[in-house]
């Protein structure tokens, strides 16, 4: 194996070659389309419960708490997979890791469908959750280390449009089954749980043929098989390059600290782009959104609709989630990431307030649709503005921030702390909509977002238009913090 023929370019360089049409296009498309399955898998199995919650209850005689739990314990597993994969994928590389989480989302799903009661659901939706929250940090990571810098906003972000195509798929299943079924066949959210083996089975075998990541390989020393996938997924003459730069970037960063925790927590710049990531990755959380995607069908059925009525008006905020998901990509790459997220924020905070204003002074009326049907429209609004300008960003900018040697931990806890905020949010919302109803909900939600905006403003960074090896260098510096020079 070759471990020096390329010689270290100044790390963050200009000089790679411009990137121009030809085929490896195609192939950086195939292999996002592949390894975005682990999106499309963790959008439906966080989703799938929303609208299956009732049946399962039914049917497995389960009262409030026990649907809790068995919502829950995805959500608090997902906390430990998203802090423990990123590790993993350091050692065994990021495409071993997306095939043991493939593996793990088949497992689940059959313990999960065969399940007797309570218990045996609870397993299942832990080790789908070990794999759900693994998928959160592995696979963006994985398609930031694929891109080229300049299209690496819209590839890395591809995985958030499949987690919402996921989920989509989740709701709209489950009101066609729900609908069709239900009255009949209360085992009926078996059969929703067992469509999400379908995804799972492609990404064992889509994985297995798709290329690690160049950026690791480099990390191990494995100079020749990162240089062959490179070529593959560049322009010509632009792979030995930009694996200089890679090259030097490994060279500086192993001289500056083995970024270990003790060393980490001794760069003042490293702790504070770390705080920055969980802080990012809090407020994604504190929007409010999971209390539409796990409880959406409870939160409508407040506004008035029906039972069934509820399960097809959910798919509207699904949809719209599609859209601006696919509006979001388009956008990554020509909008500051900041300007993305301060508009996010506030957009969000005044939808917020909007539909605590509107659950307050429309007054009830069960001869009238007239205030479920505005209450639907807000969500929607939310959830369209939240994932045009929020979701994409969030997992973007993650994927990117944190240095090579230190990638996987800035990643794995701000996801982490990202699913406990989660969890906890999933785990307490009935009861929060229970004290608080549904306008005091939204204003609180209306509050948490003028702070993230707040917190936005003065700390997050840009990060468009710089290479991973330039973030590198200007997150360890503190350069990043400054403003960007001309």
């Amino acid at each position: 194996m070759s471990h020096g023929s390329i010689a270290p370019a100044p790390a963050g360089s200009s000089h790679l070659p411009p990137l121009t049409p030809g085929p490896y296009r195609s192939r950086l498309g195939k292999v996002a389309l592949v390894a975005t399955l682990g999106g499309l898998l963790f959008g439906y199995d966080t989703s799938v419960i929303n609208g299956a919650g009732g049946f399962m209850s039914q049917d497995l005689g389960l009262d409030a708490l026990g649907l809790g739990v068995a919502v829950s314990s995805l959500l608090f597993a997902a906390a430990v997979g998203a802090l423990t994969g990123g590790r993993i994928s350091d050692v065994i590389g990021r495409k071993r890791t997306i095939l043991v989480m493939a593996l793990m989302f088949l497992v689940g799903v059959v313990i999960v469908v065969s399940a007797p009661g309570l218990g045996a659901v609870v397993v299942g939706r832990i080790v789908l959750g070990l794999a759900v929250g693994a998928a959160s940090v592995v696979v963006p990571v994985y398609l930031a280390e694929l891109a080229p810098y300049e299209i690496r906003g819209s590839l890395a972000g591809r995985n958030e449009m499949m987690i919402v195509t996921g989920q989509l798929a989740a709701i709209v299943i489950n009101a066609i089954i729900g609908n069709l079924w239900g009255e009949q066949f209360v085992g009926v959210w078996r059969v929703m749980f067992v469509f999400a083996g379908i995804p799972a089975v492609l990404l064992l075998l889509g994985m297995a043929r798709l290329p690690e990541s160049p950026r690791w390989l480099m990390a191990r020393r494995r100079e020749d098989e990162a240089r062959a996938i490179l070529e593959t997924l560049r322009p010509e003459g632009r792979a030995v390059p930009e694996l200089a730069d890679i090259a030097c970037s490994h060279e500086v960063e192993s001289r500056r600290s083995s970024m270990s925790l003790a060393e980490i927590l001794s760069n003042k710049n490293l702790v504070k782009i770390v705080l920055i990531g969980c802080g990012i990755a809090f407020f994604q959380q504190t929007t409010g959104i999971n209390s539409i995607l796990y409880y959406g069908e409870k939160v409508l059925h407040e506004s008035g609709f029906s039972h069934g009525g509820a399960l097809i008006a959910n798919i509207a905020p699904a949809a719209i989630s599609v859209v601006a998901a696919i509006v979001a990509l388009q956008m990554m790459d020509r909008v500051s990431r900041r300007k993305t997220f301060l508009w996010g924020y506030g957009l969000v905070a005044f939808s917020h307030l909007l539909i605590g204003v509107a659950a307050v002074a429309i007054p009830e009326n069960p001869d009238s649709l007239l205030k479920p049907f505005v209450l639907l429209a807000l969500i929607t609004f939310f959830v369209g503005a939240m994932q045009l300008c929020l979701n994409v960003a969030t997992w973007v900018t993650l994927s990117e921030i944190f240095p090579q040697r230190m990638r996987a931990f800035g990643m794995g806890l701000s996801v982490f702390v990202l699913w406990m905020t989660n969890s906890f949010l999933g785990l307490f919302f009935p009861k929060v909509i229970e004290v608080l109803g549904l306008s005091g909900s939204f204003f609180a939600f209306a509050v948490l977002n003028v702070v993230a905006f707040a917190f936005v403003m003065k700390w997050v960074p840009e990060t468009r238009g710089r290479t991973l090896e330039q973030l590198e260098e200007d997150v360890t510096t503190g350069e990043i913090h400054l403003p960007r020079r001309a």
